[in-house]
């Protein structure tokens, strides 16, 4: 990969890098209540698609279980959105009510929308 393509994002679907300096400086995966996921052939050989509607309860109950530490991220909760921030890696969880299309059991609760990590 040449020097040209920093902070050129590559996407697939879902999944989003970001290289800087020829490496990943940052990633983000998208997912949409009531949906499924793959990633990339490219990116993960022999992947298998998985269900994308994570609620929050269910993403903390996670972080809390594997003892990763996470606070809530003051920048991104306002509104009919939240977001935590794992610690010490500082990966953000980003939560939303779904919309009307969104085929999910429970639409007054957060589902994952986004999760993303900045290296640089």
């Amino acid at each position: 990969m040449s020097a040209e393509l920093d902070g050129y994002p590559y996407s697939w679907d879902g999944l989003r890098l970001v290289v800087t300096q020829r490496a990943v400086s940052g990633i983000w995966i998208n997912l949409w209540p009531g949906s499924t996921a793959k990633l990339s052939p490219l990116v993960l050989p022999d992947s298998e698609s998985f269900e994308a509607s994570v609620l929050r309860e269910e993403l903390v109950t996670a972080l809390d279980t594997a003892g990763c530490h996470h606070e809530v991220n003051p920048v991104l909760t306002f509104g009919e959105q939240s977001s935590i921030l794992t610690q010490p890696a500082e990966v953000c969880a980003l939560f939303s009510l779904p919309g009307r299309d969104h085929h999910v059991p429970h639409h007054d609760r957060h589902y994952l929308d986004v999760i993303h990590k900045h290296t640089a």
